[in-house]
């Protein structure tokens, strides 16, 4: 069973910069592509960004480009998000998913971002 563990949530201010981790128990995690969602209270989970398996090709959600930046370490078996610019509209919990080469999916159980204004 792959297992997924986010960190790097927290409380900050409108236009500071968080950065998320995600660590996935995963041998072969570079064969996974990998992406980062967010439920806000009361909303259905949304993309944020995913990124394929190499890490060359890269998508956004139009309310986060140009803020937020997906990247992984294969040989850390890490995903990250970095964001920056932070808006109150930003405040979730965020949750990252691994998807196997045979379509496996995996979730992780998310971490609390709080922006305040």
């Amino acid at each position: 069973q792959v297992q997924l563990v986010e960190s790097g949530g927290g409380l900050v201010q409108a236009g500071g910069s968080l950065r998320l981790s995600c660590s996935v128990s995963e041998r072969t995690f570079s064969s996974y592509s990998m992406g980062w969602f967010r439920q806000a209270p009361g909303k259905e989970r949304e993309f944020v960004a995913a990124i394929s398996w190499s890490g060359a090709t890269t998508w956004y959600s139009d309310s986060v480009k140009g803020r937020f930046t997906i990247s992984r370490d294969n040989a850390k078996n890490t995903l990250y998000l970095q964001m920056n610019h932070l808006k109150p509209e930003d405040t979730a919990v965020y949750y990252c998913k691994a998807k196997g080469p045979y379509g496996m999916e995996y979730w992780g159980k998310g971490t609390l971002v709080t922006v305040s204004s």
